[in-house]
């Protein structure tokens, strides 16, 4: 976990709801509702303008914006970019302590909105091999989720000097807590609203009581909502997705059974 979710809203509303403004020049993906690893993505940043060789102008006011990033984080001491695909998320845990994070923690931390995510339980009295059932979990009033995300850029060493760098970003996860456990042993990091500012804050770079899963009450609130495998299939995409829906067969998704790892 997190391994799949759907983010619909259009960067004139995510705009709205996180006080940002629209980074994305245009480039912003269309409503997806089954998002998958390596496809980009809306996130929200907050950083101090810069001067035109790069010198950040620490004395300005920070800047707080919406851009488009490749979901799987590429450390930029990486020498192969698909490495990505092994780090959609980032144990909150340990994050502090590894190398390819710990930086990025410190400085270049964003907020990933989504309507709500994707995960899977496995069928009661079932063995290993018994289908999974998938759930959405949601606010269910129509807000945005946020995600702690971490993010950075990476340069291909063969490149073009002005070609632009691969941005991509990675969604934090922890212990599940509440109801949830009763889905998965883990969860995204969802953060509500009023610790949105101390998350994206530029010139905070310890993060001590940053990685704190959120209150039991505001996680309780959230809807466990039961929807088709037809999830499984990454290439299924629309607002069926989501609907509740009473569990069917896996063999129904489609044909192509998908369940992301756990993580």
């Amino acid at each position: 976990m997190c391994g799949r979710y759907a983010a619909t809203k259009d960067p004139a509303t995510l705009m709205a709801e996180f006080d940002a403004v629209d980074g994305t020049e245009g480039h912003a993906p269309s409503a997806d509702y089954n998002v998958a690893p390596t496809k980009k993505v809306v996130s929200v940043v907050q950083r101090h303008p810069r001067e035109a060789d790069g010198t950040v102008l620490d004395e300005e006011p920070a800047v707080r914006s919406l851009r488009v990033m490749r979901w799987g984080l590429v450390p930029f001491w990486a020498k192969d970019p698909a490495i990505g695909s092994r780090m959609i998320n980032t144990r909150a845990e340990t994050a502090t302590e590894k190398p390819a994070f710990r930086k990025a923690l410190s400085r270049r931390r964003c907020l990933v909105p989504a309507d709500g995510w994707f995960e899977w339980r496995a069928a009661e009295g079932g063995g290993k091999k018994a289908p999974k059932e998938p759930f959405f979990m949601t606010s269910g009033d129509g807000s945005s989720l946020a995600f702690a995300g971490i993010w950075e850029t990476w340069r291909d060493p063969k490149a073009a000097a002005d070609d632009p760098p691969l941005v991509t970003c990675s969604v934090l996860t922890t212990d599940a807590i509440g109801r949830l456990t009763e889905i998965h042993h883990r969860m995204p990091l969802v953060l509500p609203r009023q610790r949105w500012d101390a998350w994206l804050d530029p010139d905070r770079t310890e993060v001590d009581g940053l990685l704190a899963p959120p209150d039991l009450g505001f996680v309780d609130s959230l809807e466990l909502r039961p929807v088709s495998t037809r999830v499984n299939n990454v290439r299924n995409n629309g607002p069926e997705l989501v609907e509740r829906a009473e569990p069917e067969p896996a063999s129904l998704d489609g044909g192509l059974f998908e369940v992301p790892n756990p993580s």
